[in-house]
């Protein structure tokens, strides 16, 4: 099941991101065959100020398991985390079967 998870960094927090940045990367390589999209969600000026994820798992406690060991999580880098159930209906410009 895909799980979108969005996560909103406190202010101030760039040097932290930065500094925690080559952990989490490491971390996101073990889990790259259930990562389906992920990245920086970027500010009017194009900082980094959180973070965006889907990821295949097999249900709401896994992926909150995933959340929850990310080394930016566990720096308390994020003000707020939002997990949701997604459904992919286009991608890449072409419908989807429904």
């Amino acid at each position: 099941m895909l799980f979108v998870i969005m996560c909103t960094d406190k202010p101030d927090c760039t040097e932290l991101r930065m500094a925690v940045r080559p952990e989490h990367l490491a971390y996101l390589k073990t889990y790259e065959k259930y990562l389906k999209l992920c990245g920086p969600l970027l500010n009017q000026k194009g900082q980094s100020c959180g973070s965006l994820i889907v990821i295949d798992m097999e249900d709401r406690p896994a992926a909150e398991g995933f959340a929850i060991s990310d080394p930016y999580a566990k720096a308390g880098l994020f003000e707020s985390v939002i997990i949701r159930p997604y459904k992919l209906v286009a991608y890449e410009g072409k419908m989807l079967g429904l």
